[in-house]
């Protein structure tokens, strides 16, 4: 009977944390529904895992894609809409993935060379480093072949801001 009782505690124990875990489906990537939603570019699906109370900064897990949250998908594709959303709800724009490289979402869109992407992220504040070369914070060029567009981005920002006086930009997803 004893024996009985702590079968059914244990089954109990182990059912709750399948619950907790289960609460945010994770695919064999790694990635939850978020990560999956801002890969697609799906405005809709984000906003409603979002106003379900997904962590906008979940990290996944995979075997290649170690720390990366959904803003990094959203970045590598270039999804403007969907990357505005999660910065909206708070997503950290220079979160950086796991391993020797530490990728932030700037880097995704550089190395997929999406320049209307690494233009976003930089007007709201990503961070760049002085020296492209500087490896505390950006991974070796022949891994990021487009980061050298971001720092063209970035000064192209600066020029613009100093001669207008302000930058403003209007995006729209092709």
């Amino acid at each position: 009977m004893l024996e009985e009782k702590k079968g059914r505690s244990l089954k109990r124990n182990l059912s709750s944390r399948r619950t907790s875990r289960s609460d945010v489906d994770i695919d064999d990537r790694g990635w939850s529904s978020l990560h999956v939603g801002a890969r697609k570019g799906d405005l809709r699906e984000v906003k409603r895992l979002l106003s379900e109370g997904l962590d906008v900064n979940i990290l996944s897990w995979g075997p290649r894609s170690q720390g990366m949250t959904p803003l990094h998908l959203a970045a590598k594709g270039g999804h403007l809409k969907v990357m505005d959303e999660l910065l909206e709800n708070g997503a950290n724009i220079d979160a950086r993935t796991k391993g020797a490289c530490g990728w932030t979402p700037l880097h995704s869109a550089a190395k997929e060379r999406n320049k209307k992407a690494v233009r976003f992220l930089i007007e709201n504040g990503a961070f760049l480093a002085d020296d492209i070369n500087d490896s505390r914070f950006n991974p070796p060029l022949h891994y990021c072949s487009g980061l050298e567009w971001a720092y063209e981005e970035a000064k192209k920002l600066q020029e613009e801001s100093q001669s207008s006086g302000e930058g403003s930009s209007s995006y729209s997803e092709s």
